[in-house]
């Protein structure tokens, strides 16, 4: 088993826990208090970290990392997925479930979306209700808002955030 090294970054929205092996990105959650980092950060957690600060900073639109996300088969359909909605741009459950082949998957692919473990990276945020609402969102609906708010996106004018 590779060894998992942990960082903390501090955003504009909160404490971020990052965890990765020597080879890849294992995790990205909202936390509550920072842990200790680990001493010796291999260089894609450091590559992570400076990228987390360019996308905060708005220069940086994609994220160009290894990673490794633990879950099943369809939950890494999923994630795959989220990675294709582009910056700025949002894209509903039904319309994940259509991409990956099985429409009437969307409380499945709620669940999935639900448990990303990378999030911003995977861009579990970018994922609303077919009616155009912010629906649940593991960081808080306002970190969900803002991370919108953040990449430029603009709801339909006729609908209704909340």
């Amino acid at each position: 088993m590779s060894q998992i090294y942990s960082a903390t970054y501090s955003s504009e929205i909160g404490l971020v826990e990052v965890t990765a092996t020597d080879a890849a990105i294992k995790s990205l959650y909202f936390v509550e208090q920072a842990g200790p980092d680990s001493a010796a950060l291999p260089p894609v957690l450091q590559d992570c970290l400076a990228q987390l600060d360019e996308y905060f900073r708005g220069t940086r639109r994609e994220f160009s990392l290894v990673l490794e996300p633990e879950g099943t088969t369809f939950q890494q359909k999923v994630w795959k997925q989220l990675r294709a909605i582009p910056y700025g741009k949002t894209a509903s459950y039904l319309e994940i479930a259509q991409a990956i082949g099985n429409p009437k998957a969307v409380r499945a692919v709620g669940a999935a979306n639900g448990a990303n473990p990378i999030s911003i990276i995977i861009p579990c945020h970018r994922v609303i209700g077919t009616n155009g609402k912010l629906t649940g969102y593991g960081g808080g609906l306002w970190r969900k808002e803002w991370l919108l708010d953040h990449e430029g996106w603009q709801p339909h004018p006729q609908l209704s955030l909340f």
